[in-house]
């Protein structure tokens, strides 16, 4: 998966920039901004548009591309291709997993793969590969009620503030109105 929001591009000034640096000049609200961060987070890692660096969380926080402010709430979501460690067994266990043990709010959770969905599929966290809802579900990644929930395109929660047109989107919505950077690729907001 690489089709995901990597940045800011300020076309007026032919600039781009990083999601949190955008939202520390006002051009994304924090919301907006954890969102997008997640999504980078649940797809693998966080992304500088600017060097063009792929970076775990804790790079990303050591490099200065991230405030500590969001640093827990990213861990969480790379989580999501990493796995989780199930606090009583050690045990590595999934997204879906650790969201019906309550340690992931459901909310959450549902944000995350949709961002992976999103990007290119659900991220198996043991093999690393992206898989598609409905296979994801045959591999037992989540039950029938979720596989249904999330492959219904009306359910996708309207987590993104569009900083240009003032409407709140779908993560996949909002990925549609990026632009891809011309050096780079990435796509950019």
């Amino acid at each position: 998966g690489s089709n995901f929001i990597a940045g800011v591009f300020i076309q007026a000034m032919n600039k781009k920039m990083s999601i949190y640096d955008a939202m520390m000049r006002g051009l994304l609200t924090p919301g907006t901004a954890l969102v997008l961060l997640e999504a980078q987070a649940a797809s693998g890692f966080l992304i500088d548009p600017v060097r063009n660096q792929k970076l775990s969380v804790k790079e990303a926080l050591t490099a200065g591309l991230i405030g500590r402010d969001f640093y827990e709430k990213l861990l969480s979501a790379e989580g999501a291709v990493t796995g989780y460690t199930e606090p009583y067994t050690g045990h590595k266990i999934s997204l879906f997993q650790a969201m019906k043990k309550e340690f992931i709010v459901k909310e959450h959770a549902i944000r995350l793969l949709e961002a992976q969905i999103a990007t290119g599929g659900i991220i198996d966290p043991v093999h690393s590969h992206r898989l598609p809802v409905e296979v994801a579900y045959q591999h037992g990644y989540f039950d029938q009620e979720m596989c249904q929930f999330l492959s219904n395109p009306k359910n996708q929660t309207r987590s993104c503030f569009d900083p240009n047109t003032h409407e709140n989107l779908t993560y996949t919505q909002l990925l549609r109105r990026c632009v891809p950077d011309r050096d780079t690729g990435l796509l950019m907001l």
